[in-house]
């Protein structure tokens, strides 16, 4: 178990240091300059999406899950950050479309920026990394199906609430998150 867990590991972080901080700041900033968030995956990149979601949240961003009953409509000043490992999910696709006709932003999180949501953004992050598609360019995995993809999307999306958090004058800490924490529990 122990040679398991630290190749899963070693995936991850190799997959990660892979990544283009540039692109990673510019998502940072696209998020700090929206009017409002909305995210939108489906399966576990759907998942994935709704942890930071949460994260947003935490750190007094205004933020909607697309699909859940209390979303509105997206506006123009809003950003559409959609997680999808191939880039063409269907109805991540139509989502995007839609985004642009409202002239609001979009952003996407994948392995593929040439794909058809990274021609319609203005804000793609690629991660290097295998996908349940286990295309010949993807790296190797002991995972199955796009796990390397979800874990690496989720690590980097936590590394950018922290990026968030870090340029915030008031700073946050510990404390003023865990006020924004639910307590219905």
């Amino acid at each position: 178990m122990k040679k398991i867990i630290e190749t899963i590991a070693g995936e991850i972080s190799g997959v990660l240091a892979q990544v283009d901080e540039n692109e990673a700041a510019k998502l940072a900033n696209e998020l700090q300059n929206a009017k409002r968030i909305f995210i939108a995956g489906t399966g576990r990149s759907g998942l994935i999406g709704k942890v930071f979601a949460m994260r947003m949240m935490h750190s007094e961003y205004p933020v909607y899950v697309v699909g859940e009953t209390i979303t509105p409509s997206i506006e123009t000043g809003d950003l559409l950050l959609t997680i999808s490992g191939s880039g063409s999910t269907g109805s991540l696709v139509q989502y995007a479309k839609k985004a642009k006709e409202i002239d609001a932003k979009v952003a996407l999180v994948t392995t593929n920026n040439d794909s058809v949501i990274g021609k319609l953004s203005d804000c793609t992050i690629t991660i290097p990394a295998a996908t349940k598609k286990r295309l010949a360019s993807e790296p190797d995995t002991i995972q199955p199906l796009g796990s390397q993809f979800d874990q690496s999307a989720h690590l980097l999306l936590d590394a950018i609430i922290v990026y968030l958090l870090l340029q915030k004058p008031e700073g946050k800490n510990h404390s003023s998150l865990n006020q924004k924490h639910a307590n219905l529990e």
